[in-house]
């Protein structure tokens, strides 16, 4: 079975975070985006240092997806410099799995 991976990314609004992750999941790109709504972010940027609350978002998808997924919130984030992560999975449950494969779209590549 196809790999699936998590991918992390924060947004300075619950606001933000909802648009990204209604777009994710409405255009298949993603099976699932869990928000957590409030997290503390201490962080260096263009020489200094700053100390944010963020919304984080876990991100399951197709691992053949994850280059879709990325164009597609660094085109909706309002951040100069969005922070995405993908986390590749030893092992995802395979029901769970399945749910993810089925609720995504196969990479247009």
């Amino acid at each position: 079975m196809e790999q699936v991976v998590l991918m992390l990314t924060t947004t300075n609004s619950e606001e933000q975070a909802v648009k990204i992750a209604e777009s994710l999941v409405q255009n298949g790109l993603v099976a699932c985006v869990n928000i957590v709504k409030k997290i503390r972010s201490i962080y260096r940027f263009k020489g200094e240092v700053w100390d944010d609350e963020e919304c984080m978002l876990f991100i399951k998808t197709r691992e053949n997806l994850k280059e879709q997924v990325e164009e597609s919130i660094r085109s909706l984030h309002t951040y100069e410099l969005p922070e995405i992560l993908c986390i590749p999975l030893s092992h995802a449950e395979p029901h769970f799995q399945q749910w993810i494969m089925d609720s995504t779209v196969p990479s247009a590549e």
